[in-house]
């Protein structure tokens, strides 16, 4: 099996990254690349991140809170990814999420965060000589897993939403180099929060919320081998409505969270043991409203191997 395993299979571990400020949004999975895994192959994974942040912006000054100090949050996630079709892949993930306030009262949570399901088709695909053009649609559906308290920012594990996420993909490569960029939608369902009352810009009697939809765009460049992935990333994230936080006041659920990232992912194939992948990267809050101006870590291993005796290739597949 694993002498069967060629090159550019790597891109099947599907990173979650879900986090308060510096990303309260769950975009994240990698489910805005161009690279699929080929029909009848599972590839399960598991990642670690930490972030942390000191600065945050108050809509938009910028500023620290003695009452929070360092904020920390660190992740375990657990994700599998199987190839339904040469054109149709699936993942199914879900990360235990951990907050800690350095300084202040407020006491830090742990638990399981929100179940989520993509879903990733190409519909299209040219190629010519060197280069390769293709087209992507990818759908995200999340869940809560648990009853965890969203009224908590920002030591909240998330939004406690139902969220609905469609993706448009565009993946061109010339060689070993590549440019792939992605706009997105995601719908959030409102919320219910323990009090009977609450004030945004007017005073509301309900303990239901409506979070404001958010829309991303992402966009990564740079070098794919046979053994080796490194690439530079950069994430523009929008809330569509919300509100500012008010001085020195809490944050909230349905604030307005608007955030510019970039960064950087590599990844290493280990000659030796053709199916197991190491992967590490590092990402920056450069401009923010109402989100932590946050530096996230991130590792993982993923494994991959056909659930069939089918010749299919496991590769690149853009």
């Amino acid at each position: 099996m694993i002498k069967s395993l060629p090159r550019h299979w790597y891109k099947c571990f599907m990173i979650m990254v879900c986090f308060w400020a510096s990303a309260q949004h769950a975009s994240a999975q990698m489910e805005n690349d161009g690279i699929m895994i080929p029909k009848n192959y599972l590839c399960p994974g598991a990642m670690y991140s930490t972030s942390s942040w000191t600065n945050y912006w108050e809509g938009t000054f910028k500023r620290n809170n003695g009452n929070i100090g360092t904020l920390n949050t660190k992740m375990y996630s657990l994700m599998v990814t199987y190839g339904i079709t040469k054109d149709l892949i699936a993942t199914l993930g879900a990360p235990y999420v951990t907050t800690h306030a350095s300084a202040g009262t407020l006491a830090g949570q742990k638990g399981l965060q929100d179940l989520s399901l993509n879903l990733k088709w190409r519909g299209y695909k040219l190629q010519s000589g060197k280069s390769i053009f293709s087209l992507f649609a990818s759908l995200t559906g999340s869940i809560p897993l648990t009853n965890y308290e969203a009224d908590f920012d920002p030591l909240a594990l998330g939004t406690h939403s139902k969220n609905f996420m469609a993706r448009g993909i565009v993946d061109y490569t010339y060689g070993k180099a590549f440019f792939t960029g992605s706009a997105a939608y995601i719908t959030r369902s409102n919320i219910t929060i323990d009090r009977n009352s609450y004030y945004t810009t007017q005073l509301i009697y309900s303990n239901q919320v409506e979070l404001p939809n958010m829309s991303d765009y992402n966009f990564r460049a740079g070098y794919r081998s046979k053994y080796f992935i490194a690439e530079a990333v950069a994430d523009i994230s929008t809330s569509i409505g919300g509100f500012d936080i008010r001085k020195n006041d809490m944050p909230f659920p349905s604030n307005r969270m608007n955030m510019t990232s970039v960064g950087w992912n590599l990844r290493y194939r280990i000659k030796s043991l053709a199916a197991l992948e190491l992967t590490a990267g590092y990402d920056h809050v450069v401009a923010g409203r109402n989100v932590g101006q946050s530096s996230m870590f991130h590792g993982g291993v993923s494994y991959i191997f056909g659930l069939s005796k089918s010749k299919d290739q496991v590769g690149y597949k853009n």
